[in-house]
């Protein structure tokens, strides 16, 4: 069965790193329809009781209880109680914990439960588990500060969000789930494509080929190319294009470069290419950006 992607939101062209709202019904009945989308989304119930669709399989949380439902994961979510409940709605891009440039790619680990299909860990955690971490207090705190808004508020919900991502990866350690092993070939597929990863974040001005990265590996191209693919969840040349783009997003917000300067900057034979490609990342030209940025 095909389902309907919900779009990522955006706000004068630039994505929303993250979303969150409280979530109120007054009846029982069908809150959002099956859908998907990119974000990662975290429920926490305030009151009543739900149901909530995984990819085929139906999960209860009531108050105290959180749900996870992962990168692009099919979910519905019904109301059973008659008079309805509510719930904290939290969803965040995976850029926001990790964006694979200016991070180390070693921490696309602690990703991979979030973004893969990994059924063996807990998608729901009742109140039981929850009733003493800081998980009920950061859920709130996350509203709080999208209403209030307060200087750095944006900072204050991502820090939120990052404990709460935290929290759950040491509370499925904990628990033995290890979700972070559940996948041993991309565990070991990190390693082997490790010494390419960390190339290409220190010379993307540089023009790198797929064959050179495959020998800097000790493996063949059409392994290497495979593997990367699996790995990163898309093609060589695309993900060492978005490392310049990152780049580029911040050359175009901290200097006085021309897009043209700032291009050949970060690795781009042509401008009018750079161009091409930052509007299909980003929706917006490299000019746009700047002045949407600088208002």
């Amino acid at each position: 069965m095909n389902y309907p992607e919900e779009k990522n939101t955006y706000i004068d062209g630039i994505p929303c790193q993250y979303l969150c709202h409280v979530e109120v019904t007054k009846k029982a009945g069908t809150v959002f329809p099956a859908h998907y989308h990119y974000y990662i989304e975290l429920l926490y119930a305030l009151s009543g009781s739900f149901l909530v669709y995984l990819n085929g399989t139906y999960h209860e949380f009531s108050a105290g209880d959180m749900v996870l439902i992962n990168s692009r994961e099919v979910h519905q979510i019904d109301a059973t109680a008659a008079d309805g409940g509510s719930y904290i709605c939290v969803r965040f891009l995976p850029d926001l914990i990790y964006n694979g440039m200016s991070q180390s790619h070693f921490e696309l680990k602690y990703l991979l439960p979030f973004v893969t299909e990994q059924p063996d860990y807990e998608k729901v955690i009742h109140a039981a588990s929850l009733s003493d971490s800081l998980i009920p207090e950061l859920m709130n705190e996350i509203i709080r500060e999208s209403e209030q808004q307060n200087y750095g508020y944006e900072l204050a919900i991502k820090n939120d969000i990052g404990r709460i991502f935290l929290w759950l990866l040491r509370y499925w350690q904990k628990s033995e789930t290890e979700p972070l092993l559940v996948n041993q070939t991309d565990l070991n597929l990190q390693k082997q494509l490790a010494p390419a990863l960390t190339y290409m974040l220190s010379n993307y001005e540089k023009p790198i080929l797929a064959t050179e990265m495959a020998d800097l590996c000790h493996l063949s191209y059409s392994y290497f190319s495979r593997s990367f693919h699996r790995l990163m969840h898309m093609k060589f040349n695309d993900y060492l294009n978005s490392i310049r783009i990152r780049e580029a997003e911040k050359l175009l917000i901290s200097t006085s470069g021309s897009v043209t300067e700032i291009a050949a900057s970060v690795g781009f034979c042509t401008t009018s290419y750079f161009i091409k490609l930052f509007k299909e990342q980003m929706y917006v030209s490299p000019k746009q950006y700047q002045k949407l940025l600088a208002q």
